[in-house]
């Protein structure tokens, strides 16, 4: 239901501003089969679909010459953003299968395989990537310890929602001088433009918003730049620019029912926990990067999450070690 209203919401903003809403219905599609794919595949494989699946994300981070992040002529912005969140979620599938795998000498290879896939981000030189990989990671690690999934889930909903009010208050200039200078060196004052010029169109129109794709032919920043993508690298305030305030509702809908689906999965909370902090990294890349914009990247967070909330046809035998008090069982 949720992504019905995305993608008619975008049809009906489009219709009012004569926007173009093929990138939000595709993204859609993108997010809706790899969901699907997800609970099939985590039905049938809960440890092989998400190995294959995390195999998968670093061959595409790796060979697909667009998502690479070193300097190359004519790319514009965001592909180092795309390759930070397909290895993050490429490591959240890889402890997703360690923590659900059954086999005691399995579980220190896939250990390995999410280990690596940091060392895989440090040899790209994504730096967004280690530090998102890492804390996924490390994340994954504590879920083992922890008693309610819940408590877990809230944190990292707060970690997002930190990370998007520092986005917006940065963009509308509402922080500190000298805290606002320190952020603008790793995010570029380009970047920070195209946010402000974001913030600016979607005060036009806070309830519409200027249509879906319009943002690089209103935006002062985008047009004078020549490798200008159309975009504000920010999924946050492209959503309030084309789609104003019910689309800003509506994409943190979308990410609430993830978290609230990995609360009610009957999963154990580790693997729910673990799909959780992969998820909450590509929210922070998506807010303050361009990575949804990539088809893979949409297609490999639904597949995380269908894998992380999929009820798997046998009983998994970690399920009675990781289930506590507090956890929510399914009927």
């Amino acid at each position: 239901m949720v992504l019905g209203a995305c993608a008619l919401w975008a049809l009906i903003t489009a219709a009012v501003h004569g926007g173009r809403p093929e990138g939000v219905l595709l993204a859609v599609l993108a997010v809706a089969a790899g969901y699907a794919a997800g609970r099939i595949c985590g039905a049938l494989a809960p440890v092989a679909a998400p190995l294959t699946g995390a195999l998968a994300g670093v061959g595409l981070a790796i060979s697909v010459p667009h998502l690479a992040p070193g300097p190359q002529p004519g790319v514009p912005l965001g592909h180092a953003g795309a390759t930070a969140a397909l290895l993050a979620l490429s490591t959240g599938a890889a402890c997703c299968a360690a923590r659900a795998t059954a086999v005691p000498a399995l579980r220190p290879a896939l250990w390995a395989l999410a280990a690596g896939i940091v060392a895989t981000a440090a040899v790209l030189g994504t730096t967004a990537g280690v530090l998102a990989c890492a804390a996924v990671l490390l994340c994954s690690l504590a879920a083992g310890r922890m008693g309610r999934r819940g408590a877990g889930l809230a944190g990292l909903a707060a970690v997002a929602a930190v990370v998007t009010g520092l986005t917006w208050a940065i963009a509308g200039g509402a922080l500190p001088e000298g805290l606002a200078a320190s952020l603008e060196g790793p995010l570029t004052r380009h970047r920070v433009e195209l946010w402000q010029d974001a913030l600016a169109l979607a005060h036009q129109d806070p309830a519409l918003g200027v249509g879906p794709g319009r943002f690089g032919e209103l935006s002062a920043t985008s047009v004078a730049s020549p490798l200008s993508d159309g975009k504000p690298h920010s999924a946050l305030l492209q959503q309030a620019a084309e789609q104003g305030a019910i689309g800003v509702a509506l994409l943190a809908a979308a990410f609430c029912w993830v978290l609230y689906a990995l609360w009610r999965t009957a999963r154990p909370t580790p693997v729910a926990l673990s799909a959780g902090a992969a998820l909450t990294a590509l929210a922070v890349i998506a807010t303050v990067g361009n990575a949804l914009s990539f088809t893979a990247v949409s297609v490999g967070a639904g597949l995380l999450a269908g894998l992380a909330t999929a009820r798997p046809l046998a009983e998994e035998p970690t399920r009675r070690e990781s289930v506590v008090p507090g956890d929510r069982r399914l009927p």
